[in-house]
């Protein structure tokens, strides 16, 4: 069980590179299973989550071997229908990306229902929804997804998500693109990784339009051939090295970015009196030596995205003033506040609504990460705190930063990976670590 260990009160300085966006690597591998060919994917995170389902792969007998670090060559030609591993499939919420792929080459599909983070209810009827009008019987049961198309062929059809959902919209262009005839998505989910999905398709020979629209169309294709695509930049992961060097009053140079991706999360930092600066394909943030409290609600892109809340939160402990963050996405994704609380933080939640009493100095604590974003956001205040901050699952923030404390202590930052088998005793280790 590895934890970090933060020695707090440090300020980031320097320059920082993006690796390609997990939420778009984890929809572009299960394509890949789509295509007859051998596909080259360049600019692949090296994170848990991409690693599993590159595994997966490997399981139903794709051809992988990484050409360097971050570019990988697929070859699912001779991928043949069977059960993905089940202990693989269950701990990502990806996984559920495999009922599209899998409808779409072999007209029918077993996955596990999504794992992941558990920060609210993910309910995946939207998917289902969308399947069943492209003309697949889909049943839920004993945690399984099954789904098979009526005649052996999925067809196009028009599709009107009742709420916009990205997993749904990606999952329903997977299906279609192999699919006979049109099929129009309406109220789809206009995220960046959605553009990406449907460009990676297009450059293997799909015919996919209005993707980062709310009404994307899909003219189903005979096959899909190989080729190469580059991954874009994460709009997260620059996002949260974003507000970590404003959070400790740093400089710090992003590069590898979409500066228009990220101008809901600039918008924001500059209201707390945060200097962001935008450059081609970076982006400069200097901290304010005091920051300002502001309001924020959580929304589809291009609004305020749902995984940045929990490191802005972390960063609205330190600045001056009361912030009410609104959670408009996620149900129940105010759980890590707890874990801030250790820290000395004022926060208090209801409902959706969380409001942070900020200007509080934090202390170093033993805090967990909740989930991916929670863990960032741990990461986040430990580096704020005086003391010594301990995170425990971190295994989690692994799931969706690329060497995540080798970059940071790269900007000053004080974090050690600590490998302690779990049956010792944490407690009394964590205690003697912290003095």
């Amino acid at each position: 069980m590895e934890k970090y260990v933060i020695n707090g009160g440090t300020t980031l300085y320097g320059e920082v590179e993006i690796s390609g966006a997990k939420n778009a690597a984890v929809a572009i591998i299960p394509a890949a299973l789509m295509v007859d060919g051998v596909c080259v994917i360049e600019n692949m995170p090296q994170i848990s989550d991409t690693e599993m389902l590159l595994t997966i792969l490997r399981e139903l007998g794709a051809k992988i071997r990484y050409l360097n670090r971050s570019t990988v060559e697929i070859d699912c030609t001779d991928v043949c229908m069977q059960d993905a591993p089940y202990d693989l499939m269950r701990k990502i919420r990806a996984s559920y990306y495999l009922i599209g792929a899998m409808l779409g080459r072999f007209g029918h599909a077993k996955t596990t229902m999504p794992g992941g983070c558990n920060f609210g209810v993910r309910p995946i009827d939207q998917h289902i929804k969308g399947m069943t009008a492209l003309g697949a019987d889909v049943d839920v049961k004993g945690g399984f997804v099954y789904a098979d198309a009526r005649d052996g062929k999925l067809h196009g059809a028009r599709i009107y998500l009742d709420k916009v959902s990205v997993g749904a919209t990606m999952n329903i262009i997977l299906a279609a693109a192999l699919a006979q005839g049109r099929t129009i998505i309406e109220n789809a989910a206009r995220e960046p990784h959605i553009v990406d999905l449907a460009n990676f398709l297009n450059s293997m020979g799909a015919d996919i339009r209005g993707a980062g629209t709310d009404t994307v169309k899909i003219n189903g294709v005979e096959k899909l051939h190989g080729g190469s695509y580059a991954i874009i930049p994460d709009q997260i992961e620059a996002g949260t090295y974003m507000v970590a060097a404003a959070a400790t009053g740093g400089e710090v140079l992003i590069k590898n970015v979409i500066p228009r991706h990220l101008e809901c999360i600039s918008a924001k930092l500059r209201e707390t009196g945060t200097i962001v600066l935008e450059n081609g394909d970076s982006v400069l943030v200097k901290g304010a030596s005091a920051l300002r409290k502001i309001n924020l609600k959580t929304l589809p892109y291009p609004g305020f995205p749902t995984d940045m809340q929990p490191p802005m939160c972390a960063l609205l402990c330190v600045a001056n003033g009361t912030s009410v963050i609104t959670e408009g996405v996620y149900d129940n994704r105010f759980k890590y506040v707890n874990e801030l609380r250790k820290m000395g933080a004022e926060v208090q939640v209801d409902g959706r609504v969380c409001v942070v009493e900020g200007g509080k100095r934090l202390s170093g604590a033993p805090v967990a990460a909740c989930d991916l974003r929670a863990g960032a956001a741990m990461v986040i205040a430990g580096m704020c705190a005086a003391g010594t901050t301990v995170v425990e699952d971190v295994r989690f923030i692994e799931r969706g930063y690329e060497n995540f404390v080798g970059k940071l202590n790269a900007l000053g930052a004080d974090i050690r990976i600590v490998d302690e088998p779990e049956e010792s005793n944490g407690r009394e280790k964590i205690l003697s670590m912290m003095g």
